[in-house]
């Protein structure tokens, strides 16, 4: 009686164990690695996946899957693969898979981000699209914005006259910080000197790398209630905080406007009124629609000010050639305002070419196949995981020329941009889960940026060569920095320029403006000469690679 038990269970398991690659074969899977019985492929992970999936593709090509423990992961890593997963193939992909990390907060359900593409979120994305991040919104609250951008401007003084360093992250995602706080609730979330916004930012940064690191309960549903990696114990405390922040400031306003106060304006003002109507659904959902606002909008935009600054200080050059296209463009006298940004090219140029190599979210949210679909000539089953690797996306050299260097040249007068119809640079994701908040994300990091190159010089501590500076990523939902970026501003260099009779003073019958703008267009036509010269004679040492031209 023994040995026929021992037996099934021995052919269980075997089949156990095999079964994952029979029906990858049977079901005809795009192509991926062999993985180790019942763990898959999770090893292969490593600690910064969005690399070890980019590796991984170069072997096993753009449309690729993993086992991951018993969840099946498709994985897209290039242009055209995208556009198929979220053009062409957008609502059957608009679902999502929850992690266990996001479900330990209080009503996941009510998520703006993490929930499928149910009615209830189309009308709620509706909301956001048309309500509350159009340009006429945004306009009204960018005064707010600019007085949180000039008080950031105030404490860099202040560590002017000490010669003291600047945390970029930290004084950022402050900044980032007191800017979505404006923008919601119209008050400061930390103090002006930054010291309170500690708290903050732990809370945030335990979120996103707890949400953004392989779980094995995510792997393996039966063993999400035993939290073997301790995510849930670390995670949901953080997430009870945020609940009980928000929770004081709703009820102040809601007693601030039955007393009849006047209104604010802002978009808690625009979500109460919203949460007035008992059909919208909103009443029990906006305290996790404040926790996706808050936590998306200031890691995300904190975290592409540093990287930007960080690609700046490795080349001094492109550093300058920002301030003083700011300088000519405005002047030292008064502060960058969101309406000045149109008319710096360069500065935009420079903000695109940090998303391009370091998307805050390199792994875009994952998506889930709502039903089986064929997606260019392979299966793709009901209920897979589908990674979009925006990093190696954007780094992929048939879409890119030098694909691995800090050019923002690239971006000059080229029509591609990040509103999700380019899919060889999509940092902000593409289709229905486009990511809502990109207009005001956009708005901060270029006025953060601006403001900051502006009125200083700065320079890497301790005499620290640019081509030195660390730049090693460390991956969660959002990729941050290993190491935080430190630098010196200096206010000395800025004397001349804050003369109004010598910055456009005529030179030899034209205007140092018009000198400027010629110099750097010049040297703009000779670089772009440089790198399409070296371009050509790769391809033709190559012979299998196609001559692109730089605005890609």
């Amino acid at each position: 009686m023994e040995l026929p038990i021992l037996l099934i269970l021995f052919i269980s398991f075997f089949w156990f164990i095999i079964k994952p690659y029979v029906q990858s074969k049977s079901r005809n899977l795009p192509p991926g690695p062999t993985g180790l019985p019942i763990i898959g492929s999770l090893l292969k992970l490593g600690s910064k996946p969005n690399q070890s999936l980019a590796d991984l593709a170069k072997i096993h090509g753009p449309l690729m899957t993993l086992k991951l423990g018993s969840l099946t992961t498709i994985v897209v890593s290039s242009a055209d693969v995208a556009k198929e997963i979220l053009h062409k193939h957008d609502e059957t992909f608009s679902a999502r898979i929850v992690p266990v990390a996001v479900a330990a907060q209080p009503n996941p359900e009510a998520t703006l981000a993490w929930v499928n593409g149910d009615h209830l979120w189309k009308k709620k994305r509706r909301f956001l699209s048309t309500q509350m991040f159009t340009n006429q919104r945004l306009d009204l609250l960018q005064e707010l914005r600019h007085q949180k951008a000039e008080q950031l401007v105030s404490h860099i003084k202040k560590q002017c006259e000490t010669g003291s360093a600047v945390d970029i992250g930290r004084v950022a995602f402050a900044t980032t910080l007191n800017l979505i706080s404006n923008t919601i609730f119209s008050i400061d979330m930390v103090d002006p000197e930054f010291k309170t916004a500690h708290e903050f930012k732990e809370l945030v940064w335990t979120i996103m790398e707890d949400a953004g690191v392989p779980n094995l309960s995510d792997y393996f549903p039966v063993l999400k209630w035993l939290d073997l990696q301790g995510v849930r114990r670390r995670i949901r405390p953080a997430y009870l905080r945020l609940h009980e922040i928000f929770e004081q400031l709703i009820e102040k306003r809601v007693k601030d406007r039955a007393a009849g106060m006047k209104r604010k304006g802002d978009f808690l003002d625009v979500l109460l009124d919203q949460c007035e109507d008992d059909e919208s659904g909103f009443g029990t959902t906006i305290k996790p629609l404040m926790v996706d606002l808050f936590i998306a909008g200031s890691d995300t935009s904190a975290i592409t000010t540093e990287w930007a600054m960080a690609e700046l200080l490795r080349k001094p050059e492109e550093l300058n050639k920002v301030r003083q296209e700011i300088i000519q463009q405005i002047g030292t006298e008064r502060p960058v305002k969101e309406s000045d940004i149109d008319n710096l090219p360069y500065l935009k140029a420079v903000v695109k070419e940090a998303m391009r190599l370091h998307p805050a979210v390199s792994l875009l949210l994952p998506h889930k196949a709502q039903n089986d679909i064929e997606v260019l000539g392979f299966n793709v089953p009901k209920d897979s995981q589908v990674f979009v690797n925006a990093w190696a996306i954007g780094r992929d050299p048939k879409s890119w020329v030098r694909p691995l260097e800090f050019l923002p040249e690239r971006f000059i007068e080229s029509s591609v941009d990040y509103k999700g119809r380019d899919f060889e640079f999509i940092p902000f994701g593409a289709g229905r889960r486009i990511c809502p908040g990109m207009p005001l994300a956009i708005r901060m990091v270029n006025l953060i940026l601006a403001s900051i190159i502006q009125p200083f010089s700065w320079k890497l501590p301790d005499g620290m060569a640019p081509e030195k500076l660390d730049m090693e990523e460390q991956f969660g939902v959002s990729l941050r920095k290993a190491t935080p970026l430190v630098a010196i501003p200096s206010l000395e260099e800025n004397k001349e320029r804050d003369n109004p009779s010598r910055k456009y003073e005529p030179l030899n019958g034209e205007s140092q403006a018009n000198k400027l703008r010629l110099r750097n267009e010049f040297d703009r036509v000779q670089r772009l000469k440089a790198i399409e010269e070296e371009s050509i004679q790769c391809s033709s040492q190559r012979g299998s690679i196609e001559e692109k031209p730089i605005s890609k």
